[in-house]
């Protein structure tokens, strides 16, 4: 991978790592929970974003908040 491709992927997944970050973040939920959220970069270059290991009432919450949403 050239290290445009990395630049480019790395943006994405800051961009996106951030925006969960806040989306955790405007529903109450503390450091403990959105801390873990991480941006990644695969050998080819795609963005991703590991959320790590949280507590099941955590995941409650934002499941809620996504079903409310629809």
């Amino acid at each position: 991978m050239d290290m445009q491709t990395y630049r480019d992927g790395r943006k994405a997944a800051d961009a996106a790592a951030e925006a969960i970050r806040a989306a955790l973040i405007g529903l109450g939920l503390p450091e403990r929970v959105w801390g873990g959220v991480r941006p990644m970069v695969t050998h080819s270059g795609k963005p991703y974003v590991h959320f790590g290991m949280m507590r099941a009432e955590a995941a409650e919450q934002i499941a809620e908040a996504i079903r409310s949403a629809e």
